[in-house]
């Protein structure tokens, strides 16, 4: 993982060119989770690798700024880019199935599920 910080941010992630979908691991100092994660990272390096995604890190404890621009309340928090435009964040790590699942359905989104209908949601809306 390449690391970025506030300064390097926008230069590696968010404003590249190209396709590439880049994921930016945010992450601080005695966070257990963030421990699971590299952890997980290490023991499947196969797996995280086969997703294909091109990867950054930075310690938001040491770069409070770069904290602040995400609005995190917490780590590990990962966010996703492509093509200069940001697609989502991951907030905690889920476990490598259901992160695997959220790539995918960056990747392809007519893949994922469909959403409920404004009806649907409607109907079970407490009355007010």
């Amino acid at each position: 993982m390449r690391p970025v910080d506030s300064a390097s941010f926008d230069a590696l992630v968010a404003d590249a060119p190209g396709d590439e979908l880049r994921c930016v691991f945010m992450w601080g100092n005695d966070c257990y989770n963030c421990n699971v994660f590299k952890n997980t990272a290490l023991m499947l390096q196969d797996r995280i690798q086969a997703l294909g995604l091109a990867w950054y890190q930075a310690n938001v404890y040491q770069d409070e700024a770069l904290g602040r621009r995400f609005g995190l309340h917490g780590v590990p928090a990962f966010v996703f880019y492509r093509g200069g435009k940001r697609l989502g964040r991951i907030s905690g790590w889920p476990g490598l199935p259901q992160f695997s699942a959220a790539v995918q359905r960056l990747r392809d989104p007519a893949a994922a599920p469909p959403v409920a209908s404004t009806a649907a949601q409607a109907e079970r809306a407490p009355p007010g």
